[in-house]
């Protein structure tokens, strides 16, 4: 494990970048940059297609370490270059901005108010494969639509039992129960998944540490006792669909919790605009998050 990647994430000042759009949220994604699915054929375009917007966001030059901590890579992205060097070591060595590996295959389909993971066939070997390629750590993702007390244990019992196998490895996870944002019983979920996710973090063992990336909540600081958790590297907040200017201002009222924005940091950008243009919006955008992530 890098040990200076180690100490940005746990000191630095900044929020991560989630790059990490896989087959299912590409063309949504591709489409809000003004590229549309008459734009490529098949899988192998659409990716190469995404490989573009996303290495247009990593060598502006609005992009580095010195307010973006970290960034979310597909597995397709980190198998592939930027400007001539694996995407990793271009991040890290070039960018000073720490690489993670999204791991998860996608959502199961929705049983007692909750999305598990799919399984996760190899995991092991793409383990192995994202240390040797200089990745700190990963992220998975699940998903929580009602306050099933049933069910938040299973999605929080899936995250830790794939995190420590992650641990294992040498890597750190970044654990992700997304709360849905349109969830009728949002605030109440909440409370069922903070006190699951305080209880595993008790027997996650001396040592060991863990990130969490998280729904903003509906009661300002509401995450701080996670934030303030020795088993805890980092919390996180995940967009959720919130606009980028919504996500930010519930951002900066929760205080010690940075920013790993996905849609909300491609707000705006679109193909058509001249490297000027898209730097700017860019430029903008890194600024807020990061506005908000350092309150």
């Amino acid at each position: 494990m890098n040990q200076d990647q180690l100490r940005k994430m746990r000191s630095g000042a900044g929020f991560i970048a989630a790059l990490d759009q896989s087959g299912g949220s590409t063309p949504g994604a591709l489409a809000a940059y003004g590229i549309d699915a008459s734009q490529y054929s098949g899988d192998a375009q659409m990716l190469g297609r995404m490989h573009e917007m996303r290495t247009r966001i990593m060598t502006s030059p609005s992009f580095g370490g010195d307010r973006i901590l970290a960034a979310i890579l597909f597995e397709n992205t980190m198998d592939r270059q930027v400007e001539g060097r694996a995407t990793t070591d271009y991040l890290w060595s070039v960018r000073q901005v720490v690489p993670f590996l999204k791991i998860d295959k996608g959502l199961a389909a929705e049983a007692a108010g909750v999305q598990l993971m799919k399984p996760i066939p190899g995991l092991s070997e793409l383990l192995d494969r994202g240390a040797a390629s200089g990745v700190l750590g990963t992220k998975m993702r699940s998903v929580i639509k009602l306050a099933d007390p049933d069910g938040i244990a299973a999605i929080v019992g899936q995250q830790f039992e794939i995190g420590a196998q992650v641990l294992s490895s040498g890597l750190i996870p970044i654990l992700e129960p997304e709360i849905s944002i349109s969830s009728p019983q949002k605030a109440a979920a909440e409370k069922l998944l903070r006190a699951a996710i305080e209880a595993h973090l008790a027997g996650l063992g001396p040592g060991r540490q863990v990130m969490l990336k998280l729904t903003l909540p509906e009661e300002d600081g509401f995450y701080g006792p996670l934030a303030a958790h020795p088993a805890v590297l980092r919390v996180v907040a995940l967009s959720g669909g919130y606009s980028r200017a919504e996500a930010c201002r519930r951002l900066a009222r929760n205080h010690g919790i940075i920013a790993s924005f996905s849609r909300a940091l491609t707000e705006g950008l679109q193909v058509s605009q001249s490297d000027a243009e898209f730097n700017a919006q860019l430029d903008r955008a890194i600024a807020e998050i990061y506005a908000a992530s350092v309150t």
